[in-house]
């Protein structure tokens, strides 16, 4: 697997934050040298190289002019395979059924974290973590425990035992997100930007929860409805 070009000052903070082990070597702009100092440090200490570039060439590196002036090289972080049997000890898992934009994918992970969200579970054929949705995640993706399973429907027909699994619908008997039962861990399937959740995923949930409109255009982008939907279940205590 090629390496990972994570780009940004927050999504590069996480990375050394959290996995500082798996970076390779570093590369910034002069105006951000007091920014990176503590990380070209950490980069010194393990014989790993950091370099000094000009913009240009830092868009080289990352393979994007939106590279916010620094970009770390790192090791791919594998995916946890996801065992319904032993899932995540939290009161609220985040699924990804077939999201396909790599961008939508590092802003709900954005949002994920930003709510206190700690694990995020990803379906066979949806978008994986990659360099643009690094860049879009701000370091969201690097808090977030990564599961994936290529069996989704399965895993969640698994997981009723535990959590209310929930699905994320434009149908108008579907509930609001405030008036879901409390008590019990929430499982909150996202569906696919064109197609929604999934038929067989959608068998496989136990309900339906809607975000309500003017009417005026039919849904919100998948990120925009993620984050609305966490703002309201998060509280609710996601650890």
């Amino acid at each position: 697997m090629k390496p990972d070009v994570i780009c940004g000052v927050p999504a590069v903070a996480a990375l050394f934050a959290r996995r500082p082990g798996d970076v390779l070597r570093l590369f910034h702009v002069a105006e951000l040298r007091p920014a990176v100092g503590a990380w070209c440090a950490v980069l010194a200490a393990a014989r790993k190289p950091y370099r000094l570039v000009s913009a240009d060439e830092l868009a080289k590196v990352a393979g994007t002019p939106h590279h916010g002036g620094v970009a770390a090289v790192a090791r791919p972080r594998p995916l946890l395979v996801f065992d319904p049997a032993r899932p995540p000890d939290t009161r609220l898992l985040l699924v990804l059924d077939g999201i396909g934009n790599p961008h939508n994918l590092g802003a709900i992970a954005r949002s994920a974290a930003f709510f206190g969200v700690s694990a995020l579970l990803i379906g066979g054929g949806g978008a994986l973590p990659s360099d643009a949705a690094y860049r879009t995640a701000e370091g969201g993706l690097d808090c977030l425990d990564l599961f994936h399973t290529p069996a989704l429907p399965a895993a969640l027909a698994n997981l009723q035992r535990r959590f209310l699994v929930v699905a994320a619908t434009l149908n108008p008997n579907a509930a609001a997100p405030q008036d879901l039962p409390g008590g019990q861990p929430i499982a909150l399937v996202l569906g696919n930007e064109e197609h929604g959740v999934s038929p067989p995923v959608l068998t496989a949930c136990r309900r339906q929860v809607r975000i309500a409109g003017s009417g005026r255009v039919q849904s919100l982008n998948v990120a925009q409805a993620a984050a609305v939907l966490l703002h309201t279940l998060a509280p609710r205590g996601a650890t």
